[in-house]
């Protein structure tokens, strides 16, 4: 009995030694010491403009210059030769559950959901794991910032913004609490119709007396929580109504999901009551209302073009076209991608509303410059422009098609970012394998 006991933790010993040694460990960045120069290079500045044969400079992790053929001052300078390449922004991942989720067979890798409809007083930042796997996959493709993002429920909760290389989510935290997170109540749709397949167990009537009932439960939420924000000092402390107050102040976004027409003027037409210009998520029918959007200075973020309309009788390339309809009709626009492994893809998807009649710069915008508008960091980051943060990548070609996006070096806030990861690793010691001398 005992020698089999030794042997069984033998095994999971073993076991474990061999799990360690597949992970990726890589340690994040130091910090920049001194200042670094990269000349040469076509520069993607992120807000529609490219500069050629450009020079950026930074120092202590922020943007000195940027110039087309800039001289390099002299003294301790580390200069990058990137002729023949470009530059990018780097790009941001937004509304997504990245940092956590690690395995989605394993619930207890699983962190970005709560039990209840109203968890305002959720923070997603507290949950963010820096130890996952997963960011440095998207780093490699010129991912280098997201926006991980509470879910389920009606008010989910807070998210915040996060750089993809740190040691915890206090170093990761750019803005923390940008956003506060919502759905809209919708009725239940069933392309089976009544009585046919996807029936549903009620009527059509009792199913919009609940969405009904769950507006109105809605309305008495954000009525008591204001109410709750407008008092001095509370004898009693409510979390929830607390967590409220900073959307109502301005200090924090509100971010609705709503795909409908329908639905999209309800919902924004309900955060004006309460004095709130929100952020429209999903919006696949956003593009029938732009001039309600316009009027009502309404920022969407879209979900990601590669997908299927969700109405029968839509054009079955609407959701290709979508972005590039909005944006071209001057509305701010986000473009995101559903979950976390496939963020990766973020500058492909946006390379894909190019080829539906977005310009490439302002596609690039559409995953840079306007996700920082829209989570309120534009100023510190989004664009390659002077006074911001050094976060920016090298690519041996055009960054938004998978064929060229070769990440050669990537910054962010002046560091330089280790751009292994476990695949990378899977990839190098299958290929050492099936090329190495068959003796």
């Amino acid at each position: 009995m005992r020698t089999n006991l030794k042997y069984l933790l033998s095994l999971a010993l073993s076991a474990s030694g061999l799990m360690c040694f597949a992970q990726a460990n890589i340690s994040p960045a130091k910090k920049q010491t001194k200042t670094i120069a990269i000349t040469g290079a076509t520069v993607h500045v992120g807000n529609g403009t490219v500069i050629e044969n450009g020079t950026i400079l930074f120092s202590n992790g922020k943007i000195v210059s940027v110039t087309a053929g800039g001289q390099v001052p002299q003294g301790d300078v580390v200069r990058i030769n990137a002729s023949g390449k470009h530059i990018y922004p780097g790009m941001i991942a937004a509304t997504t559950n990245l940092g956590l989720a690690e395995t989605e067979s394993i619930k207890a890798t699983l962190d970005y959901q709560e039990i209840g409809d109203y968890n305002s007083h959720i923070r997603s930042i507290v949950a963010y794991n820096t130890d996952s796997k997963v960011p440095a996959t998207l780093r490699s493709n010129g991912i280098l910032m997201a926006q991980p993002t509470p879910q389920g429920g009606t008010v989910s909760g807070s998210s915040s913004v996060v750089q993809l290389d740190a040691w915890n989510w206090e170093d990761a935290a750019i803005k923390t609490d940008d956003a506060m997170h919502m759905t809209w109540p919708v009725t239940p749709r069933f392309r089976g119709g009544f009585g046919g397949f996807g029936r549903p167990a009620v009527s059509p009537e009792m199913l919009n007396e609940r969405t009904q009932a769950a507006i109105s439960q809605l309305t008495s939420f954000f009525a008591e929580a204001k109410a709750y924000s407008e008092m001095g000092k509370p004898e009693v402390i409510n979390t929830r109504f607390e967590a409220m107050k900073k959307v109502f102040s301005g200090a924090e976004k509100l971010f609705i999901a709503a795909e409908s027409q329908k639905d999209i003027v309800a919902s924004v037409n309900f955060a004006k009551k309460f004095g709130i210009t929100p952020v429209i998520t999903s919006g696949d029918e956003a593009y029938l209302i732009i001039d309600f959007l316009k009027d009502n200075n309404i920022s969407v973020v879209v979900k990601q073009p590669h997908a299927l309309p969700n109405n029968n009788d839509d054009d079955v390339n609407m959701p290709y076209k979508n972005a590039a309809i909005l944006a071209n009709a001057g509305l701010n626009v986000v473009l995101s991608i559903d979950g976390y492994w496939q963020q990766r893809n973020l500058p492909f998807m946006a390379g894909t509303v190019t080829a539906w009649g977005l310009d490439k710069e302002k596609a690039l915008s559409t995953i840079t410059l306007n996700a920082a508008k829209v989570m309120g960091v534009d100023k510190t980051t989004g664009s390659i422009e002077a006074g911001k943060d050094a976060t920016l990548f090298i690519s041996a070609g055009d960054a938004l098609d998978m064929r060229t996006n070769k990440v050669e070096q990537a910054f962010i806030q002046g560091r330089d970012i280790n751009l292994d990861n476990l695949h990378k690793q899977l990839d190098k010691k299958f290929s050492d394998k099936y090329t190495a001398d068959k003796k």
